[in-house]
């Protein structure tokens, strides 16, 4: 993996969409991909994050807001895309959320992770999995490279859309400009809605 910058309003420039709206929807939204909200919801946020990044730990709850007061119309998408040479930290903690997700248990180790961010050594990463009531050692270690595929499919695909920095995100294919505001990214879910951009459609299966 190359490495990039943390940016905290995701939004290093405007990438083009790979192999057009098909190509697009596969590069941002893969099999197995980590859904909340409404799998068939007609507006996708993706976002490109490090669950060490303050910023993206910032963005957390104004992305889950949206999604759950959207009435079903928007469900959100998390790839990693760890900044391992600034944040120490950041792709063990994307592994043992992979490993997390693996379980069935995703988005409950994402939130934990954010909310523990001075405490993600493998310690930390074990107790916060047992607190889930997961096997620690399942999220650590070598039970933790086996996701490595995952992560790096991740930041592969981030790299290829130009993301530089995190949070980036892409509202049905539009990159999200600016910080991550509630008002910014409804703004933006308003404008997918009205047909003014086209987004991917869901991939077959989804993550936990």
């Amino acid at each position: 993996m190359t490495q990039s910058t943390a940016d905290p309003d995701g939004t290093p420039g405007r990438t083009g969409s790979p192999g057009g709206p098909v190509g697009l929807a596969a590069a941002l939204v893969p099999p197995g991909a980590h859904v909340l909200g409404d799998p068939a919801a007609p507006v996708t946020i993706v976002e490109f994050g490090d669950l060490e990044c303050p910023y993206c730990h910032d963005a957390a709850p104004v992305l889950r807001a949206v999604v759950e007061e959207s009435g079903g119309t928007v469900r959100l998408v998390f790839r990693h895309f760890p900044l391992f040479e600034v944040h120490p930290y950041a792709l063990t903690a994307a592994l043992a959320a992979e490993a997390a997700g693996a379980q069935g248990r995703f988005w409950e180790m994402h939130d934990l992770l954010f909310a523990h961010q001075d405490r993600l050594d493998d310690v930390g990463l074990a107790h916060w999995a047992q607190t889930l009531g997961l096997d620690g050692a399942s999220v650590v270690g070598e039970a933790a490279q086996e996701h490595g595929d995952a992560v790096e499919r991740d930041y592969l695909a981030g790299t290829a859309l130009g993301v530089r920095g995190t949070p980036t995100l892409f509202v049905d294919g539009e990159r999200y400009r600016g910080r991550v505001t509630e008002d910014g990214v409804r703004a933006a879910v308003a404008a997918a809605l009205a047909g003014e951009h086209r987004g991917p459609r869901p991939s077959p299966g989804q993550g936990a």
